[in-house]
């Protein structure tokens, strides 16, 4: 291990809130994020939204929403929490009910009292390529309450079409739709490719646009939006740059989704293919994309 190494193994991260759903079986939601995170070497704060036996996709089962009163004093907690100055960053994935995205909003803000340089990242978990699979009450208040405050949101291109009500049949317009949002930074996941046989995840911010592309691989399991999230947040959080940190998760996502395609599992294999998240060997096509701001310059 050469000196480099052992200082960035000695330094103690901020820790992140990762507020989503929790399934007993699999890989989706807190599970998916809450390893990332440690795994990157980040101490997380855990809280469900909701506790399901498995992913909704595989069949109908039990699902279990806290009481909101209840849901709202545990926030409570948290905002008043003497620990708070430790968290750098809060991510919010999928939400039980509506009511939850007040109780996010105010804990995003007890975290930026304490630490003003504190990040809050919004995956808005609402919907995919058949529509919105929450209430559109739900949807709304995610839009109205938490991406209004996000410093990034990382909708899928499905999400990203229903929160900004644009068609976006091309990169162009999910650039311009993503630069509407609201949030200083928007990563669009399962965005239009240049390249034939792929998808993109395609990154907004301070007028430029970066895309980084990579095949598509049939019948994917749950849970890529949730890694991805996590892991751009993470990398962002050591300090990369956003392209470096887009490539890294980027990477890191399409290498374990590839490893778990071919032992043919039916959700993501993290526990197996925990080094694809610290040194992803998985090449990603990078390209830049036209912005508006571009595309006024003479």
């Amino acid at each position: 291990m050469t000196a480099d190494q052992q200082t960035n193994r000695d330094v103690i991260r901020p820790a992140v809130i990762v507020i989503s759903s929790h399934v007993v079986r699999g890989s989706v939601g807190n599970r998916a994020a809450v390893f990332a995170l440690e795994t990157l070497g980040f101490p997380v704060w855990a809280l469900p939204t909701v506790v399901l036996p498995w992913h909704p996709g595989h069949s109908r089962a039990t699902r279990i929403v806290p009481d909101p009163e209840q849901f709202s004093t545990l926030i409570d907690d948290l905002c008043g929490a003497s620990w708070l100055g430790e968290v750098g960053a809060v991510l919010s994935g999928y939400l039980g009910n509506a009511e939850q995205a007040n109780d996010v909003a105010r804990l995003v803000g007890a975290v930026r009292a304490a630490n003003p340089d504190a990040l809050y990242m919004c995956d808005p978990v609402i919907g995919d390529m058949e529509g919105l699979y929450v209430p559109q009450g739900l949807a709304q208040a995610m839009l109205d309450r938490l991406v209004a405050i996000a410093d990034i949101a990382t909708p899928n291109v499905h999400e990203l079409a229903w929160l900004s009500g644009a068609a976006l049949p091309d990169s162009a317009s999910v650039v311009a739709a993503a630069e509407t949002l609201g949030p200083s930074r928007v990563l669009v996941t399962s965005a239009p490719a240049m390249m034939s046989g792929s998808t993109g995840n395609l990154l907004i911010s301070g007028g430029q646009a970066r895309m980084a592309e990579h095949r598509v691989i049939p019948d994917a399991p749950n849970g890529l939006g949730d890694l991805m999230a996590a892991t751009l947040l993470a990398r962002l959080l050591e300090g990369q740059s956003e392209e470096k940190a887009l490539q890294l998760a980027t990477g890191t996502v399409f290498e374990i989704l590839a490893r778990t395609a071919r032992r043919g599992a039916d959700e993501l294999t993290l526990e197996t293919d925990a080094q694809s998240l610290r040194t992803p060997m998985a090449m990603v096509n990078m390209r830049r994309v036209m912005t508006a701001a571009g595309r006024k310059r003479p």
